[in-house]
This record gives C-alpha cells, sequence and structure tokens, in this order.
C-alpha cells in the first residue's frame, strides 16, 4: 500500500480512504498480503486528475461507479462490422476535458446507454471522432450534454429509418448495388437533403424575425 500510495504522489491515509469510499477497487488478496497492480495506480491517477479539474470525491464516486459497470466496449463498436467512423480512446481526464463540468455520471450514462462509449480497461472509447469533437463543440457553445445527448437520441431514430428506407430501395431495384457504393449514393442524398433544408430554416427565421 505504502509504495502504490507514493507511486500516485498520494498519503496511505488518503489511499485508505478512497479505498473505503469505493473510488478503487478492492485489492488481490493472498492470505494476508493485498495486491495492487497498474489498474488501481491508473484509477488513482485519475481521480487526481479529476480533482484538480474541480470534481468532487461524491461526483467521481458516481462517474468511478458508471466506468465500472460500463459496456464493453467489443459490444459498443461491434468488431468486424464496417464503419467509416474512427473511434477514439479517452482517460477519464481526457473526457473532462472534453465536456468541462457537463461529464457527469448521469450524462456518461446515458452515452453509454446510446452506445457512443465503451469501456477497455482502464480507458473510455468513443465510438467516433467527428461525433465526439461536434458533441464537445456544442457544449462549448453553451448546449447542455443532456439536451446533445437527448438530440442525439432523436438524430439515431431518424438515421436508423433512412437507412432502411435506402437499403429497401436500393435492394428491391438494384440487387447488385455493392456495400460502398450505396454508403456513398445514401450519404450523398442526405447531406444535400439536410443542407437544403437548413437553408429552409434558416430563411424562415430569418423571415420570422424581420
Amino acid at each position: 500500500m505504502e509504495e502504490l500510495a507514493e507511486e500516485a504522489g498520494i498519503t496511505v491515509r488518503t489511499l485508505r480512504f478512497y479505498r473505503e469510499r469505493g473510488l478503487i477497487q478492492p485489492p488481490r488478496r493472498e492470505g494476508r498480503i493485498a495486491w495492487y497492480d497498474d489498474h488501481h495506480l491508473a484509477r488513482l491517477r485519475t481521480i487526481t486528475g479529476l480533482l484538480e479539474r474541480g470534481h468532487t470525491l461524491n461526483g467521481i464516486a458516481d462517474l468511478a461507479s458508471t466506468f465500472d459497470s460500463g459496456r464493453d466496449v467489443a459490444e459498443v463498436l461491434g468488431l468486424g462490422e464496417p464503419t467509416e467512423e474512427t473511434p477514439v480512446r479517452l482517460t477519464p481526464e481526457q473526457l473532462a476535458d472534453y465536456f468541462q463540468d457537463q461529464a457527469t455520471a448521469e450524462n456518461l450514462a446515458a452515452a453509454m446507454e446510446l452506445g457512443y462509449l465503451g469501456i477497455d480497461g482502464d480507458e473510455i472509447v468513443h465510438i467516433s471522432r467527428r461525433l465526439l469533437e461536434a458533441s464537445s463543440e456544442l457544449v462549448r457553445a453553451g448546449v447542455p450534454l443532456d439536451a446533445v445527448l437527448t438530440a442525439g437520441r432523436q438524430v439515431r431514430g431518424h438515421a436508423d429509418a433512412l437507412a432502411d428506407l435506402f437499403v429497401r430501395v436500393l435492394r428491391t431495384h438494384t440487387a447488385q448495388t455493392e456495400p460502398e457504393q450505396l454508403r456513398t449514393l445514401a450519404q450523398a442524398v442526405v447531406d444535400a437533403e439536410l443542407s437544403m433544408s437548413l437553408d429552409r430554416r434558416l430563411r424562415r427565421e430569418d423571415d420570422e424575425n424581420s
């Protein structure tokens, strides 16, 4: 315990307090000997990093519980399935840097439920760099993360419906369409339609305000 505390830059008393609060997992025991490993050290460094970013111990305890019960990264990423998205590996501290005080246990649990986040050992994996960066920009612009996640859930439903539509139409009329060609055609149509829809919506807003 003394060696772990020294390597983590904390006192033995603090380490005992963290263990009593459930902030770190119990050590592996062999008789009267308690063995701590690299996972314990990583968690202690995470706690220190989050405290430095203004998180409270109660909040960190909730986050730790969320991380420990999170979905495995293989389940989230759907290993073997084709995707254009690039997953991003993050420490809990890096995730907190992206979302500041919005990185609460409730929001992280919602992101895991949506399949945006998975757990891989001591790391968090976000399924898409594009979604991560867009979500972070929205939060920095003043949109609460819970509102971003609610919108993401709604967009997911519309996107699934659009995917079903394109697959059904192309499979019905052009059975030989390759998956990548299908993806390219569908994305082009959706991108163009969304762009024009935004134009119409913004013009209507300008007319209403003029």
